[in-house]
């Protein structure tokens, strides 16, 4: 399993909308094959930061998940980029296991 951890940042003042678009873009991957996790949380230190953590069965299902066409009412890429204050921030991991991902914990 892979993992990322993932810093978006919003123009200032507009990382409510961020979020709220942000967990639009997380119920869109609901049932998507090979996500266990996709959680977006918002910075308890800054408002206008957004982190996203992600677990998937393996890079090629997240690759899938970010080339497949947008389901119908789900935000497009151009709609999160164009609250982005800079580019996100992005962490890879292997994915040991925990609660909740399927693995590890036996």
């Amino acid at each position: 399993m892979i993992g990322r951890l993932m810093k978006a940042t919003a123009q200032p003042g507009r990382g409510p909308e961020l979020s709220t678009l942000m967990l639009r873009v997380a119920e869109s991957l609901r049932g998507f094959p090979g996500c266990e996790v996709y959680a977006i949380a918002n910075d308890a230190s800054d408002p206008d930061t957004i982190r996203v953590i992600e677990v998937w069965h393996s890079e090629e299902a997240a690759q899938a998940a970010i080339t497949a066409p947008p389901s119908e009412g789900a935000p497009k890429p151009a709609d999160v980029l164009a609250l982005l204050a800079c580019p996100p921030e992005r962490i890879d991991l292997t994915v040991s296991g925990g609660v909740g991902v399927g693995v590890g914990l036996s």
